[in-house]
């Protein structure tokens, strides 16, 4: 291990606390010490909650759960955008979805009863019954999707490959539902999930495809759904080549892709008055067409039309399903972006709004096609009335750039999910909204995904390939997402081992049905999405795997308590003025760059706090719980460790913000541990402990005015955060009251003192310390690692954004400490 002096690090720690200094530091703060009930976090002084507005509203948002506990008022509001986010995508599958079932033409009359029956089944098997009832519920406190699933079972078991898995992961304010011992399959899922490696790397490895399809599928639905509604231009302008409507196409996904910036609350709303009109139409259409060419058409809902349909075609009906299975399209992202809405919300609208509407277009159009099979490859525009082409031409042009917007969402809410769980570079996530946390644009996976989704239109040119693509990004997000509900049922719902037994069976056979079929025709344009899904889950699989070494790494090397207290004596080290802020990975433990970084420049700041951003596997972590602190020596130098704690839907503070946050929870730490910590060993004490105590007295006629936890046992020297994590989030019964009427005013000067002492320091500067640890592979390691090591994870770290620019922190109050690790 080697280590050098980052070129951005300046001269060193004093020229970089004078740089912070310089640019205005952070204001000073009140100290913490009076009447804690006038000191909660939403009634702090303004100095001490000043942060970014859309940081504070998403915080508040996300305190609250979003499994239908919503009034009706904010109900009907999600609902009202939900019919603009979400349902685009499957309210414009009419228009393709006969054309792609057909590519032959209509051979028998009685077909198009067998193809009706499919798709009406079909959509209400997985769409309604699946997703809508069923995969809704099982929602990480509010979120969806694969990644969410995932998340929600690795709280119930150990499934994590990064062994971070602590008590430090116990929050007061979420229950982690531990599985009922009672079941025994629970327990053996727990069991199998935590202890056979090949099971923990099956699912990542699943999530991670399930992750890169999704990702895929946002670049294919804009290209699929905007070609296919500018393809009705022919019918009025047929003297329009097919290079002439690609890039008019090309055009309106450029902008599509531009108003993203504006963020799904103004896009909903925008979206959902388009939406609703287009939903109205297609159904009036549909009523239309059944009252005047085919009401026999009906009588698709008997299922006989099916077995009739097979029967008749054989190999051709079993190949037509890569058509039908294109009418559940956008399912999946209906799922992953209920963070951004509420499960009442969705169920409303949908069942409401959505399926009588496509359905009735599907069944009118069926029974246009009874009269004119002829007219198949353009059924949506040839069974529109002539009178309606033009309203119907520009809505359906509106609804298909506004069913984009659903996989675009999801895209962006799935790789914020992935990002925090280290199993994607690091990218800006901003959110978009004051009121929903969920809400999230990602400028540089937005400018990929529409370069991709404009090459996919100029190479394919025609919505039939680019369907067979379509369609096994659909399928086999689908498989996954059953096989992670049936995990969830069996390790957290307590439900009867038979209704999972039939939910399996149901839908694996019946999607594996759906896969097959579109896997025939793989080398006609399924290849194209499973060749993008193969270089995201590449570039996924590097980063979590040189991540899991480089932590591996820290963790085997980092520095013992009584080697930092021997560095910390030495008499050479000078004190510089201002709070140094290291930045590491550990929770428990000094990283091993620390001790370099002594003997290089033999000084450190006269505050020196070791930051852990901590990422739990649930959505949002409540202020009040956010930091935990742990003093590292109690002599006279003030060196402590804190891990502050995020959830993946929770956005990171600007710099200033956080520091003002993070001193002022930490002079609650102070008080907490010269009022009870009195003894020679350090003492944790959770920053969030005085919300959950009683107040203790010191007075018989004073208010109260302290709230702390106490443990009658002190940690030992080689405890951490984890024991003590344990007591205040289990609500410990070992506390005791402060003895004594009154609080002895040399303790309250002492706590006064180190409290202004913090402050005054805060007020000197503060400087980011980041470790830039550059992973090489051992000289003896294989070829392959060398390769993925030493040049695709390196690519990938130099093209991602740094921790500083994460948290815009200004470049000159940066120190930056360089370090190798071979793994």
């Amino acid at each position: 291990m080697r280590f050098h002096s980052d070129a951005d690090s300046a001269s060193g720690m004093a020229q970089a606390a004078a740089a912070a200094d310089h640019d205005g530091g952070s204001k000073e703060l009140e100290i913490v010490i009076g009447d804690l009930e006038q000191s909660e976090v939403d009634d702090a002084p303004p100095e001490m909650r000043r942060q970014d507005s859309l940081y504070a509203a998403a915080t508040r948002a996300a305190g609250a759960s979003q499994h239908g506990q919503d009034g009706w008022a904010r109900t009907a509001r999600l609902a009202f955008q939900c019919v603009g986010i979400l349902y685009g995508d499957i309210g414009t599958s009419p228009l393709f979805v006969y054309s792609s079932t057909f590519r032959d033409g209509v051979g028998h009359p009685d077909d198009l009863l067998g193809a009706l029956s499919l798709i009406i089944y079909s959509f209400l098997l997985f769409t309604v019954i699946k997703y809508v009832y069923i995969a809704l519920r099982a929602n990480d406190d509010g979120d969806g999707g694969t990644f969410a699933l995932y998340t929600l079972i690795s709280r119930h078991a150990k499934v994590s490959l990064i062994p971070n898995q602590q008590a430090e992961d116990e929050l007061v304010s979420y229950n982690r539902g531990k599985p009922p011992a009672t079941l025994r399959r629970a327990q053996w899922m727990k069991e199998l999930l935590e202890t056979n490696k090949a099971v923990k790397i099956s699912l990542f490895l699943l999530t991670m495809l399930a992750t890169a399809m999704v990702i895929s599928d946002a670049i294919l639905t804009p290209a699929i759904s905007v070609l296919s509604a500018v393809g009705g231009l022919k019918e009025k302008a047929p003297y329009l080549t097919t290079d002439e409507i690609v890039w008019i196409t090309v055009g309106i996904l450029v902008v599509l892709f531009a108003i993203q910036r504006f963020g799904t609350d103004k896009v909903g709303y925008l979206f959902a008055p388009v939406i609703l009109l287009w939903l109205l139409l297609i159904g009036g259409v549909g009523v239309y067409n059944l009252i005047k060419y085919d009401t026999g058409a009906l009588r698709a809902f008997n299922l006989k039309y099916i077995i009739d349909y097979f029967r008749r075609n054989k190999k051709k009906g079993w190949v037509s399903l890569g058509g039908i299975l294109l009418c559940f399209t956008g399912t999946e992202a209906l799922f992953a972006d209920l963070g951004y809405f509420s499960i009442r919300s969705i169920q409303l609208s949908f069942g409401f709004g959505l399926v009588p509407s496509v359905l009735l277009a599907y069944i009118g159009q069926a029974a246009y096609l009874r009269v004119h099979p002829e007219n198949v490859a353009n059924t949506f525009y040839r069974s529109t009335p002539v009178s309606l082409f033009w309203p119907t031409f520009i809505l359906a042009i509106a609804a298909s750039i506004i069913g984009s917007q659903a996989m675009i969402s999801c895209a962006f809410a799935t790789i914020s999910h992935s990002q925090t769980l280290s199993c994607f570079p690091r990218v800006k996530i901003l959110h978009t909204s004051r009121q929903y946390s969920g809400q999230l644009y990602i400028p540089e996976v937005n400018y990929l995904l529409c370069l991709g989704a404009c090459l996919v239109t100029i190479g394919f040119k025609t919505t039939v390939v680019i369907g067979e693509a379509h369609g096994i990004c659909v399928v086999l997000v689908m498989i996954i997402t059953t096989l992670l509900l049936t995990i969830v049922m069996l390790l957290i719902w307590k439900i009867s081992i038979w209704w999972i037994a039939v939910f399996f069976i149901v839908f694996i056979s019946s999607e594996l049905i759906y896969l097959s079929a579109i896997l025939y025709r793989f080398a006609h344009g399924a290849y194209v999405p499973v060749a993008m899904s193969a270089v995201l889950m590449a570039v996924m699989i590097v980063w979590h795997y040189v991540h899991v070494k480089k932590y591996n790494f820290e963790l085997e090397h980092s520095v013992p308590r009584d080697k930092v207290k021997e560095l910390l004596g030495r008499r050479d080290i000078q004190r510089v003025p201002g709070i140094g802020l290291f930045y590491n990975e550990l929770v428990q433990g000094i990283p091993p760059v620390f001790p370099h970084l002594i003997e290089k420049i033999p000084s450190i700041h006269s505050v020196l706090i070791f930051v852990s951003m901590k990422h739990l596997p649930i959505p949002s972590v409540d202020m009040s719980e956010r930091f935990l602190f742990r003093q590292v020596d109690r002599e006279d130098y003030k060196v402590f460790q804190c891990v502050a704690r995020y959830g993946y839907r929770d956005p990171f503070e600007e710099a200033k913000d956080f520091v003002d946050k993070l001193v002022e929870y930490l002079q609650y730490y102070i008080r907490d541990v010269n009022l009870y910590g009195v003894g020679s060993e350090p003492t944790l004490i959770q920053s969030s402990s005085y919300r959950s105590c009683r107040a203790e007295s010191f007075g018989t006629h004073e208010k109260p005015s302290v709230k702390a936890v106490y443990a009658e046992e002190m940690l030992t020297p080689a405890e951490s955060f984890s024991e003590h994590t344990r007591q205040a989030s289990g609500k410990s019964k070992h506390f005791t009251q402060f003895q004594g009427e009154k609080m002895n005013v040399v303790e309250m000067m002492k706590i006064q003192q180190e409290q202004q002492a913090i402050l005054e320091e805060m007020n000197k500067g503060v400087v980011y310390i980041f470790g830039e640890s550059e992973v090489v592979a051992r000289p003896h390691s294989s070829l392959l690692k060398k390769i993925v090591v030493n040049y695709i994870y390196s690519f990938l770290r130099k093209n991602s954004r740094n921790g500083e620019k994460m948290m815009s922190i200004p470049r000159r109050q940066v120190l930056k400490v360089g370090i190798s690790y071979e793994i």
